[in-house]
């Protein structure tokens, strides 16, 4: 008798889980299904699991397709699972191509495509409201986000929409959609929200028409450049009911709200002084380094820092200065460092594209401060430090994958709890946002070295 096992967390038990199993089932003559527990799922960062470990059995059990289930606890344990119960084949989504290639040592493992033809209509009304959602674009961030949201329960990721046809079905080839749409109106109709990963210029017009078809709407950030943009985009979302979220990864990071919320509890003192730095090296002819595509350490980094500067300092600043290193062929700035002041406290911001620092962040108190080494926008680990060392702390948080997973599961549980704001990123926190870096951008207070 051939033996076969697969498994999965089956939070909202819907029909392309029950098309999995019966595919798996169809490999031999006993299928074992295991079923993740809360912890092991918290553990690899599976996200918005929405149903308990015992109600997500009962519908396995219901499915009358396992012969067996088991419960998953830890990593690691498949392994042992296969050799304890003699296993012929290991069975699991193609999603996962490759991930478990090392279970070959003990069977066969075989991966199973994504069911075609399951329409979105059943999988929503099977599984409790599975939000539907399509994909703006097709380029590095957006290939990052598809895999991300394996991670997060309660969406499916349905197709994706672009200007060019072979981008998109090498695209939806690759991640397993069940469609690419060139005219964004059809785009629409097939989804319920929408995540925008295209370049920058293009957001506020496919926010604005997202919104006035009634979608939901995660954009990646920037959202937009402009303040009076933003300010428009988040009035029309009121307006018909819909969630607008920016995607700023750090904002929903666990590690960065533990960080937040410990350096203005009071434990460092008063906070003084910000100093936060993100730098990278941009390739040759990256779309970053364009004019025409709003490139240059601004547009592109500068969202991450004000991140924190806002969430410390809040919005009330008095004023700001920029010294800048501007390309002389380009006109891109390849290096900023802007000074904040407040009334009480100074945050300083260096963002570059050309000139590589040490990326951390420093929130100075007046008994102490707060250490976040590099890359301190995944943090995943700070310390304060005091005056007397022996008071000094460290803190851990893990931080999962490229980190879109936390802004995807923040975006799905404010649609599923019908919420059109979180307190991770405000309205006003991204209008402030994009004021600061629309100033910057105009350069006002530029001084080009």
């Amino acid at each position: 008798m051939k033996r076969v096992i697969t498994y999965g967390t089956f939070d909202l038990f819907h029909e392309g889980h029950r098309r999995l199993l019966e595919r798996a089932r169809n490999l031999g003559e006993y299928l074992i299904v295991g079923v993740t527990t809360e912890g092991y799922d918290d553990s690899r960062g599976k996200l918005n699991v929405r149903e308990s470990l015992i109600k997500r059995i009962e519908h396995v059990k219901e499915s009358g397709l396992a012969d067996e289930i088991i419960i998953e606890e830890y990593e690691g344990q498949k392994i042992n699972d296969i050799q304890k119960h003699s296993i012929d084949i290991f069975a699991i989504g193609s999603d996962w191509k490759g991930k478990f290639d090392y279970l070959n040592e003990y069977c066969t493992v075989v991966y199973l495509e994504r069911t075609k033809g399951i329409s979105s209509s059943q999988i929503r009304a099977a599984s409790n409201g599975v939000i539907r959602m399509g994909v703006v674009g097709y380029g590095r961030i957006a290939n990052r986000f598809v895999p991300e949201a394996r991670f997060v329960s309660g969406v499916n990721i349905e197709g994706v929409f672009g200007p060019s046809v072979s981008k998109m079905e090498n695209f939806i080839k690759h991640h397993q959609l069940s469609f690419a749409d060139k005219d964004f109106n059809s785009f629409l109709h097939k989804v319920d929200a929408i995540y925008i990963a295209s370049p920058h210029l293009s957001h506020y017009e496919y926010t604005m028409k997202a919104l006035e078809q009634q979608k939901h709407v995660l954009c990646e950030k920037p959202m937009v450049l402009r303040r009076h943009e933003a300010e428009k985009l988040f009035s029309v979302a009121k307006q018909n009911g819909c969630l607008l979220l920016e995607g700023i990864k750090t904002a929903y990071a666990p590690g960065f709200n533990r960080m937040i919320a410990l350096a203005k509890s009071g434990a460092i003192g008063d906070i003084k002084s910000i100093e936060a730095t993100f730098t990278k090296l941009a390739e040759e002819n990256s779309r970053e380094l364009k004019r025409d595509s709003a490139g240059g350490s601004i547009s592109e980094l500068a969202s991450y820092p004000l991140l924190a500067v806002v969430k410390l300092l809040g919005e009330k600043y008095i004023e700001f200065d920029q010294f800048s290193y501007i390309d002389s062929i380009t006109g891109i700035d390849l290096f900023n460092k802007i000074n904040i002041r407040y009334k009480d406290a100074i945050a300083t911001v260096k963002v570059a594209l050309g000139v590589k620092s040490e990326g951390d962040l420093v929130i100075s108190g007046t008994k102490g401060y707060v250490y976040v080494p590099a890359p301190w926008w995944k943090t995943e680990y700070f310390e304060t430090r005091f005056e007397n060392p022996t008071n000094n702390r460290k803190y851990y948080q893990a931080f999962a994958g490229e980190g879109l997973r936390y802004e995807l599961s923040e975006f799905v549980s404010l649609v599923q709890r019908d919420l059109l704001s979180t307190y991770k990123l405000s309205e006003s926190d991204s209008i402030w946002i994009a004021d600061v870096i629309e100033k910057l951008r105009e350069g006002k207070c530029r001084k080009l070295i």
